[in-house]
């Protein structure tokens, strides 16, 4: 599923072909997604000039002067610039182009979505129970300790909530853990405050990072451009279950929480 680096490496990448540029045109060829793209929405958007391009959580935004349009790229989408005209494959359900250049929206599960609201979009049902951004000011230690006290769920389990912040995927909270020495299934409520403090730094570092080298590729995704992300290849522990740690050289653990793949060093995460 592409989570957070990957639609913020997708957001970067078509950013360029259309903010501040006209809708030509909305192509809906199959409107049948995790919700039904909104019959109305051509009428919305076709000849209005996007104002700008975001992203909240796993949410691209895009902002017209009447409303704002919503697309989730779902567990395997991608979303591409490809020149307006191109042959549309089997999974492109959604084309919005902009003259010359269009953004095509390819989704074989059909997990994705592509919605509007005329709402404030902080608003939105979809939006308004979101945590702070990791990458932001508003995700820090106090934050982080004062949600995790009393909290007997899985510090794993909890960093991947999206109430908590948004955008911790599973790749990336197993790299962040391993990286801070916590271990996966630790009671949230027994960090402490310094512990705290470094989880915060190893979640903003490995997301980071993970977005400067385009996003993690393990099976289908893909940026903006149609090229793979990197970050795979730096990855400490996912995927690795079996093998050497890079630390210690003992075999990782691998084994499910909240039926999430989890790979984990017992010796160098306590």
């Amino acid at each position: 599923m592409p989570e957070l680096p990957e639609v913020e490496t997708t957001k970067a990448g078509v950013a360029p072909y259309c903010e501040g540029k006209k809708l030509s045109k909305l192509i809906v060829r199959n409107p049948n997604l995790r919700w039904p793209v909104p019959e109305e929405l051509a009428s919305k958007i076709e000849g209005k000039k996007l104002l700008d391009l975001s992203r909240r959580g796993k949410y691209l935004l895009f902002r017209f002067n009447n409303g704002t349009a919503l697309l989730h790229l779902g567990m395997s989408g991608n979303l591409r610039v490809i020149p307006t005209g191109s042959e549309p494959g089997k999974h492109d359900h959604v084309e919005l182009c902009f003259g010359k250049q269009s953004l095509r929206f390819n989704d074989p599960r059909r997990f994705g979505c592509l919605l509007w609201t005329e709402d404030k979009i902080s608003e939105h049902p979809l939006i308004n129970h979101l945590g702070p951004e990791p990458l932001s000011e508003a995700f820090d230690a106090e934050l982080l300790y004062n949600k995790t006290r009393k909290r007997s769920q899985a510090i794993k389990t909890f960093i991947m909530d999206s109430k908590i912040v948004v955008g911790v995927g599973n790749i990336y909270a197993n790299e962040a853990l391993f990286a801070a020495g916590i271990h996966p299934t630790k009671a949230a409520g027994k960090l402490s405050k310094a512990k705290c403090e470094l989880l915060v730094e190893e979640i903003k570092k490995v997301l980071a990072a993970a977005i400067k080298q385009g996003g993690t590729t393990l099976k289908d995704f893909v940026g903006g451009d149609g090229k793979p992300g990197y970050f795979a290849q730096k990855l400490k522990v996912y995927g690795r279950g079996g093998e050497p740690c890079v630390v210690c050289d003992k075999a990782l653990t691998e084994k499910q929480i909240s039926t999430r793949t989890t790979v984990y060093c017992t010796n160098c995460q306590k």
